[in-house]
């Protein structure tokens, strides 16, 4: 492999010649050799487009020539667009600030423009980076990558999930079963009102994030350092961050208070508080549809899931729930990436956090996890589900809780009591309450229908 020379304020290091870093990105890959978690391609987007947007403003602004100006943009274009994609592999694990990402991102756009440009003519820092720091820059990225996989990503697929719910409403809508509380039976419900609970949960979560996403739409770009936008011109922060608004297509706008903006992460807890919720909506939900579904002959089997893939290695003809499962292990990453995101956010002194690409990991992390998982649930499970009409009608017409329609008429007590001689005598509602002499055959049969409990 040959390699160039590459220099910065600690010295000289060896760089690779088909990479577009320089040295402080070269420095990070040899000292934060840990683990195999990199910086995720929508941050890493993120951090291009505010270096996009700061070209764009700084030559606004008259603070960089138009030559300059034109090659930072050019070669930041490149990168959305989706080439130079092996030129930032640097760790999770590094710097607190993300200092070191936010350099690659300065080195490949510089190099390459320089490229463009066949000359050495811009530099990472007094160009790439004018007007900036790695501290403004990396929580501004945060919440432009998380707003952005939200809108994109998990809306629609939590709009979709919805979708699939509604059409199994639609399905089952006639079909009355027994309703559970405590692992017990209930009285009974139609499945389509048990389904319409799943549906109505994910529409208020989904309600819940785009209601949480206002506060991310507020950037620190323009603080630099500490907040205070040392270095940078007056107005760079409205214009930079009104050329993002374009390319991203989003009302990002200035940050009321940079201090804040740079310091703590409470709003970005305040969103991934939203994607716990969701994730503890959907592993209800899995969870139900799993039980809903256990057997087919020892469990309740009121569900037929989809037959995916062999479920047992040993076992022939063995089918597990295994979407239902897939989900719930998504849902419990999402509810330790939540207990993660928030200690993160708790730390740092004075006026930076430095445990910010924790953060980003983590908070896209779970939304990518959850986008992905509500689509393959969707289509791998919930469209495909049926429904067992010979088990649903008999759990229904032997379960000792229809007793309650009696209740009106005879009493609390009293129905208990038939449902306790029913159960202890192996024998149905009906003859009990007739052996018991606490209601009339009449009474009962008009009584004790299904239809008129739900």
């Amino acid at each position: 492999m040959k390699y160039r020379i590459e220099k910065d304020s600690m010295g000289e290091i060896k760089v690779a010649n088909s990479k577009y870093w320089g040295a402080q990105t070269q420095r990070s890959l040899e000292n934060f050799v840990i683990g195999q978690d990199t910086m995720p391609e929508p941050l890493i987007k993120a951090i291009v487009a505010i270096k996009i947007a700061a070209a764009q403003a700084n030559l606004n602004l008259k603070k960089i020539d138009q030559r300059k100006a034109k090659a930072i943009i050019q070669s930041g274009q490149a990168i959305l667009t989706g080439k130079l994609s092996d030129q930032f592999p640097l760790k999770i694990w590094q710097t607190g600030s993300g200092t070191q990402t936010n350099m690659n991102v300065n080195e490949v756009i510089a190099n390459y423009a320089n490229k463009l440009l066949r000359q050495n003519f811009i530099h990472p820092n007094d160009h790439v980076n004018m007007s900036q720091s790695s501290n403004d820059v990396f929580p501004s990225a945060i919440h432009m990558a998380l707003t952005e996989i939200i809108i994109k990503k998990i809306i629609p697929s939590t709009a979709k999930l919805i979708k699939g719910f509604v059409k199994l409403e639609t399905r089952f809508k006639t079909v009355i079963k027994i309703g559970r509380t405590h692992l017990q039976d209930a009285t009974p419900i139609l499945l389509s009102q048990e389904i319409s609970g799943w549906r109505s949960s994910l529409e208020n979560c989904k309600l819940q994030l785009l209601n949480s996403l206002d506060s991310l739409y507020e950037l620190p770009l323009g603080g630099t350092a500490v907040g205070t936008g040392l270095n940078a011109p007056k107005e760079f922060d409205q214009k930079a961050i009104k050329f993002l608004g374009q390319i991203y297509q989003l009302p990002f706008k200035v940050m009321s208070n940079k201090f804040n903006g740079l310091a703590f992460k409470e709003r970005v807890v305040s969103v991934h508080s939203q994607l716990k919720t969701l994730a503890t909506t959907l592993f209800k939900i899995a969870n139900d549809v799993r039980f809903l579904g256990s057997g087919p002959r020892a469990g309740i089997g009121e569900l037929i899931l989809p037959a995916n893939e062999p479920g047992s290695s040993i076992m022939p003809g063995k089918v597990n729930p295994t979407q239902s499962e897939a989900m719930m292990m998504v849902c419990a990453q999402v509810f330790g990436n939540d207990v993660t995101v928030s200690f993160a956010a708790s730390q740092g002194n004075y006026e930076l956090n430095t445990f910010m690409p924790v953060i980003a990991y983590d908070t896209l992390w779970s939304a990518q996890l959850l986008s992905d998982a509500m689509q393959s649930f969707n289509e791998k499970c919930v469209s495909n589900i049926e429904v067992n009409h010979d088990r649903i009608k008999h759990n229904l017409e032997h379960s000792l809780m229809l007793v309650t329609a009696l209740s009106p008429k005879i009493g609390y007590t009293k129905a208990a009591e038939i449902a306790k001689y029913a159960h202890k005598y192996n024998t149905t509602l009906k003859k009990a309450a007739l052996t018991l002499g606490y209601v009339s055959e009449a009474d009962f049969d008009n009584l004790v229908d299904a239809k008129k409990m739900i």
